[in-house]
């Protein structure tokens, strides 16, 4: 299944900088178990994204949005 993921952080220091608002995004090909597991690993891991990003020292609020991607609109560009 094709997904798009949209990661919002707010009031974040990387490397020691401060840093308002970030937002990335990116698409990936993934098993519904897999996004599933995600999904929970996000929801119940303490500090999930400074265990996981180099550098990222702290994060304020943020948020994931997985979202499928309908290949058939992609198939007709």
């Amino acid at each position: 299944m094709k997904v798009k993921f949209v990661l919002i952080m707010d009031d974040l220091i990387v490397d020691d900088r401060t840093i308002d608002q970030l937002i990335l995004d990116w698409e990936s090909d993934l098993e519904q178990s897999e996004i599933l597991e995600l999904s929970h690993q996000w929801i119940s891991s303490k500090n999930f994204l400074t265990q996981r990003m180099v550098g990222l020292m702290r994060v304020g609020e943020s948020s994931l949005t997985i979202e499928p991607i309908d290949e058939e609109q992609y198939d007709k560009y």
